[in-house]
């Protein structure tokens, strides 16, 4: 009876401690939450599409094979759409800039409310893309937000 006491007493303390592990081998600490920076100036963009407006919020998911990078975009109207993050290449910091990229409305549209104009994009990095990166910008016209390993 004492021994297996002993025995899950041990695996519990040992499970508890796994919480505590901030190496660079767990996911849950990959990137930290995001940050609003200075819109990074990048060269002429080959997309046609313009920048949303401003970028609301960003985040760095984690899964087991990599990294989905999901952001929140507002544009001035309602009706932007096919919205897409096109990556930049990978600066000498390993900064990877995402631009978030969306087509106008083809006939006039208006304002109604600011979650009618929100637009949700995401974008998958593989373990072999963000072995180089550290920090993971996502950019539009007016802001960015960047989030750090």
């Amino acid at each position: 009876m004492r021994l297996r006491l002993t025995v899950a007493v041990l695996a519990l303390s040992a499970l508890t401690a796994c919480g505590g592990f901030s190496g660079k081998l767990n996911p849950l600490n990959w990137f930290k939450r995001s940050q609003p920076v200075e819109v990074v100036s990048t060269e002429a963009p080959a997309d046609p599409r313009p920048l949303v407006a401003d970028v609301l919020s960003m985040v760095v998911e984690s899964y087991p094979g990599g990294a989905i990078v999901r952001a929140t975009g507002l544009p001035p109207t309602q009706g932007w759409w096919e919205a897409e993050l096109v990556p930049q290449p990978v600066d000498e910091n390993g900064t990877l800039v995402l631009e978030f990229h969306v087509f106008p409305p083809i006939t006039a549209t208006g304002v109604v409310n600011q979650q009618s104009r929100e637009i949700t994009v995401a974008y998958n990095l593989s373990n072999i893309k963000l072995d180089g990166i550290s920090n993971i910008v996502v950019q539009g016209a007016n802001n960015a937000r960047s989030s750090r390993r």
